[in-house]
């Protein structure tokens, strides 16, 4: 028998190698089955066996005993940077917090706030993060808000490295718009609009694909990532449809998701965004969109008939009162369902908790949803949207891509079913390892090549850095204790 940690992180072992457990998510048909005492046999990065003991020969067994080996989840919405939602959980409105930029900032200039070196360093430290939450497949996503407009070609070189390094599948393009918000006077938003900018950050999205597709061994592919609805135009639109078939990548939205980018495209356009993407002809199979929190009966309708796959990230929501309305209802009506994480920490296992209460309650019915509902869109969801039938799942033929949740941690007892006890008693924090493509990317909280408590450090450090400018970039330039007072009076020792 060998132990894990006499295997080398960071590196794809040679040879067969089997893993047993009390738990195995197997699947047989397309459909999740549970087996108990049953192993599984990787070899390279496929999945060799899924069953009973394995009869043949292998290099090595690792037995992970009250454990339960999942198919790493599919993070259609994965945040890659530090997270400045979570200034706002407490702080409205938001273009009082500079979640919007007011016209003084805009006349003087936006500017990049982080520099190259700390652009590449969030990302690296956040796809770590994601592997320690179990989730094996990311389609990262971060704020433009302290931009200076749209991300860069050598933030998303460095970002594809970084998943190489760590053994992170990713689905990477820099993300483009053609305008943003503005805010004129208090609570008084307006966007403004630079076509021909968006365009530019289009082209420099497919120079990027076409150079990285299918990079270190398949673990990174391309994504179109246009901003947020609102701050598209239709040229911009189409001609992202247009070359996602032709370099066959995915296409990530952010639509449906608030009042102000519905009144917005409602002022623009004379419809909701789902209506005016299917009158552009933008709606399409390959268009993840989050996150469907204010689509109307007759937008979710336009996103069944075309085949859009809502990513859906119930925590962040939550957090601020919104919700899908409802997850029971979009599945019934026959819409692809993945999940997202959208915020910091990235614990899928979370969402999926967050996510089955929010749907009870919207629905009013403890019958809504089921924990195996969350569980497949996390999994099985993810996989759909992308077309991947060799992920989410553990068969054979698919790819290694596994992780590992611990069922004997000592503040998840009593358990029962194992995916229940996952989703409605545990955090991602009892992930113990995770495998991508075969190869050890995680084990017990360590990743390849970076020291955490060093990374999380200096994380916190570059954040403290940004909150400090807020000031800069927010409506009447308050000062930052202003902007994001402490929830109780502070006093010093």
């Amino acid at each position: 028998m060998t132990h894990l940690q006499d295997m080398t992180l960071g590196a794809r072992p040679q040879g067969r190698t089997a893993l047993a457990a009390r738990w195995i998510v197997a699947n047989e048909g397309g459909q999740h089955r549970l087996l108990r005492d049953g192993e599984i046999v990787i070899e390279g990065g496929c999945i060799l066996h899924v069953g009973p003991p394995f009869g043949g020969e292998v290099a090595r067994r690792i037995d992970f005993g009250a454990a339960l080996i999942s198919p790493g989840f599919i993070d259609l919405d994965a945040l890659s940077d530090l997270d400045t939602t979570l200034l706002g959980v407490d702080n409205q409105p938001a273009w009082a917090k500079g979640r919007v930029w007011p016209r003084s900032y805009v006349n003087r200039g936006p500017y990049e706030m982080y520099s190259p070196e700390e652009l590449a360093f969030q990302k690296k430290f956040v796809f770590a993060q994601l592997l320690m939450n179990g989730i094996t497949t990311a389609l990262p996503i971060a704020s433009l808000f302290y931009r200076a407009w749209g991300e860069t070609r050598a933030e998303f070189d460095a970002a594809a490295q970084a998943a190489i390094d760590l053994g992170l599948r990713v689905y990477l393009g820099p993300a483009y718009r053609s305008g943003g918000m503005v805010c004129a006077a208090p609570g008084v938003l307006h966007p403004e609009f630079d076509e021909e900018r968006g365009l530019r950050g289009l082209a420099v999205a497919g120079d990027y694909i076409r150079a990285w597709q299918g990079k270190g061994g398949d673990l990174v592919r391309g994504l179109l990532a246009p901003d947020r609805v609102e701050t598209c135009t239709e040229a911009l639109l189409r001609r992202t449809m247009a070359m996602a078939e032709e370099l066959e990548v995915p296409v990530r939205l952010h639509c449906a998701q608030g009042v102000m980018e519905r009144d917005t495209v409602q002022a623009l356009h004379g419809a909701t965004a789902p209506q005016w993407l299917a009158r552009i002809g933008a709606l399409s199979s390959r268009l993840i969109a989050p996150h469907a929190t204010v689509a109307t009966d007759d937008d979710l309708a336009l996103y069944r008939d075309h085949g859009v796959t809502i990513a859906h990230c119930p925590l962040v929501f939550a957090r601020s009162g919104a919700a899908l309305r409802s997850f029971r209802k979009c599945s019934d009506m026959g819409i692809n369902i993945g999940m997202g994480t959208d915020t910091a920490p990235p614990d899928m296992v979370l969402n999926m908790a967050v996510g089955a209460m929010v749907a009870r309650l919207v629905d009013n019915s403890a019958e809504a949803v089921t924990s195996a509902d969350m569980f497949n869109a996390a999994t099985l969801g993810g996989a759909y949207a992308l077309g991947r039938g060799d992920l989410g799942r553990l068969a054979v033929g698919a790819r290694a891509d596994i992780a590992v949740f611990d069922l004997a941690d000592p503040m998840m007892a009593p358990t029962i079913d194992p995916v229940q006890t996952l989703v409605m008693g545990a955090t991602g924090r009892v992930t113990r390892a995770v495998f991508v493509d075969g190869r050890l990317s995680m084990h017990a909280g360590q990743v390849a090549g970076m020291d955490m408590v060093q990374a999380r450090a200096q994380a916190q450090a570059q954040f403290d850095g940004l909150v400090a400018r807020y000031p800069e970039r927010t409506f009447g330039h308050p000062p930052v204790e202003e902007i994001f007072p402490p929830s109780f009076p502070v006093r010093d020792t």
